[in-house]
């Protein structure tokens, strides 16, 4: 059976569900209901998969971790499986299209595709479905709200290094 956890965050409430094989899901405090196929079974608060996430969260948050090492467990369909592997590929502080995650799959024209499955991530911003955005470079849709979007963007970016080419 899952297990959750609810933890407080600078981007609100969010739960953190964990499966027998890794971390399944972290949902926002308005996610909208069916969003992700993972259901939350019951609560757990020393679950170490569920504390472990919280830790890396909690870095990530303060600015002392760029990357997160945490067991994974996808809950979808091979092609959003294969959408949310090419996620775990952008940098921190970067961010890409849908187009360009769209080519990256081999089928440029899966951009529509490419941001149905970026909007059903079950695994937001471990999975950093928020540094992807539109081709004009204006942040779109997100589970968590545009405004979560932009204070994740901004906190990657002030947590980067400048290189020359800044």
């Amino acid at each position: 059976m899952n297990q959750f956890k609810e933890i407080n965050t600078p981007v609100g409430r969010l739960k953190l569900i964990a499966t027998q094989n890794g971390l399944a899901a972290i949902l926002w405090e308005h996610d909208k209901p069916g969003r992700v196929k993972v259901e939350p079974g019951e609560c757990n608060e020393q679950h170490p998969v569920l504390l472990e996430t919280e830790k890396q969260l909690d870095e990530y948050f303060s600015k002392k971790r760029t990357t997160f090492n945490l067991q994974l467990d996808f809950i979808g369909t091979d092609f959003q499986k294969s959408v949310w592997a090419e996620l775990l590929k952008i940098p921190f502080g970067e961010t890409r299209t849908y187009g360009a995650i769209a080519k990256e799959l081999g089928d440029s024209k899966a951009v529509r595709a490419v941001g149905a499955a970026n909007g059903k991530n079950p695994i937001s911003i471990i999975a950093p479905c928020h540094r992807v955005i539109g081709a004009s470079g204006k942040l779109t849709g997100f589970a968590g709200g545009l405004h979560n979007k932009d204070f994740l963007l901004r906190l990657e970016r002030a947590g980067k290094t400048p290189t020359l080419f800044d």
